[in-house]
């Protein structure tokens, strides 16, 4: 499944209930682990000591943030969607994120996303986006959520 081009309200619309696409896999190292960890301050030892994760974790190893996989999002929308004719895009929010699965280290992770609504706000688009973010060779999945992006679209 390649990138989907939206160029249009008119054209994002139809795909209202439709998967809009699914991106490529992305492993999750422990450097980025670690660096997640410094921007953030969070340096709990599950997710930056991987010798005491080794012992004491119940998953045996690190995992990472779960606000890791969230900021992520944007790197795989990218992938799954091309939207044209904007002047501007705004994160407007996220509704109903549940974290289900710990991504362990080395972990490979990608996104599923589907089209929830769209809504024309006199002349300003405002999308509600299901996305999964899966997990290689797991059944459950590292989180759930709807993502919300208000689209300007050019006159």
């Amino acid at each position: 499944m390649g990138k989907l081009v939206i160029n249009s309200f008119e054209e994002f619309e139809k795909h209202t209930g439709e998967v809009l696409g699914i991106s490529g896999w992305q492993k999750i190292t422990q450097e980025q682990i670690n660096k997640f960890a410094d921007a953030t301050l969070d340096h709990q030892w599950i997710h930056t000591d991987p010798e005491r994760a080794k012992r004491e974790s119940p998953f045996g190893t690190t995992i990472a943030h779960g606000y890791l996989s969230v900021s992520i999002l944007a790197y795989h929308w990218e992938q799954i969607v091309e939207v044209n004719n904007i002047t501007m895009l705004v994160n407007y929010g996220m509704e109903k994120l549940k974290f289900i699965e710990p991504v362990k280290v080395n972990s490979e992770v990608r996104v599923v996303a589907k089209l929830k609504s769209i809504k024309d706000l006199r002349g300003i688009s405002k999308a509600e986006i299901d996305v999964t973010m899966e997990i290689k060779d797991n059944k459950k999945a590292a989180f759930e959520a709807t993502v919300i992006f208000v689209y300007h679209f050019k006159k």
